[in-house]
């Protein structure tokens, strides 16, 4: 679990491993130089299978890749410091991988809620089969970063994080591990993933369309070098404002509302924030007339129209 700055949620978080069928694990805490009570919160925990590792802020691959060394056990559960582990998680994926030696990591669907915990919506994985998610590996992430369980040491023989697909490092290591193994994801929920406006992760709409391109090709060849790297992170840093994140998050809130879940009042709530978040973006405006149309109608229309990366 990397943490920083977490002090909101990281006791819930904490709380959802401990409560875990699955006892027998280590909960390993990369803490990436937190500035606020995010310690004071871990400490007040007294269970042995806590262990807590302090480090100076250099982001969230060089945390995972410290993680990865440090880390004792065979199987590996990726989970964030703001997300909620459902109580069966890790039995599930452990008694997957001991059955499936070809298998080097499971994921799952999930459930998004909110900054306060309200649920947001449910999260179907683009693909459940290794066959399914093979044939739109380049197009959609195949496993949610925070719901993956997988074997160390395959991690650890192709080097672990990239350093420099920034936002995208959990996509490349699939791309990368893939090569070599086979992956799933079990169609039940056993996370819930908390967005909120301040999110670092945004939808790679709102990126533009020289990061898609950055990342297309990245992603095609399975490599990335420090170059691009640092146009990638360039192209973050420039539109690290509160109106795009807002914007992207509730365009992502709309849209996932509306073509997963039908709550089609709900979704043009959120759309209509990310049109006065950004009133340039036609998309927004395409959802928002959509919304209108019957629940069959956008489900046909979500299925049947490619989406773009």
């Amino acid at each position: 679990m990397p943490a920083c700055n977490a002090g909101k949620y990281i006791a819930e978080a904490i709380r959802s491993v401990l409560d875990q069928s699955f006892k027998d694990y280590e909960l390993l805490i990369v803490d990436d130089g937190s500035t606020d009570d995010t310690l004071t919160v871990i400490r007040q925990f007294k269970d042995p299978r806590i262990r807590v590792l302090c480090k100076e802020k250099e982001g969230i691959s060089v945390a995972l890749n410290t993680g990865l060394q440090m880390a004792r056990a065979t199987y590996i559960a990726r989970f964030d410091a703001d997300d909620i582990c459902m109580s069966s998680r890790l039995e599930r994926q452990v008694l997957f991988l001991d059955g499936h030696p070809a298998y080097l990591v499971i994921g799952s669907d999930a459930e998004y809620i909110s900054e306060n915990g309200e649920h947001l919506f449910h999260f179907r994985c683009a693909g459940h089969t290794h066959r399914e998610i093979i044939g739109n590996l380049y197009k959609h992430c195949p496993v949610i970063h925070s719901a993956a369980m997988y074997r160390k040491e395959a991690i650890l023989r192709i080097g672990g994080y990239s350093l420099h697909a920034h936002n995208f490092e959990d996509h490349l290591l699939w791309v990368q591990l893939l090569k070599t193994g086979k992956c799933c994801n079990l169609p039940e929920p056993l996370i819930k993933v908390r967005i909120n406006p301040h999110s670092v992760t945004i939808d790679e709409r709102w990126r533009g369309r020289r990061f898609r391109q950055l990342k297309q090709g990245i992603l095609e060849r399975g490599t990335i070098t420090q170059e691009e790297g640092n146009e990638l992170q360039n192209i973050i840093l420039r539109q690290d404002n509160k109106k795009i994140k807002e914007g992207a998050y509730h365009a992502l809130c709309g849209k996932k509302l509306l073509a997963e879940n039908y709550r089609p009042a709900k979704a043009r709530w959120h759309v209509t924030r990310s049109i006065y978040a950004n009133p340039f973006r036609l998309d927004n405006y395409l959802i928002l007339m959509v919304s209108y149309l019957p629940a069959r109608l956008i489900k046909w229309l979500h299925q049947t129209i490619p989406q773009k990366t």
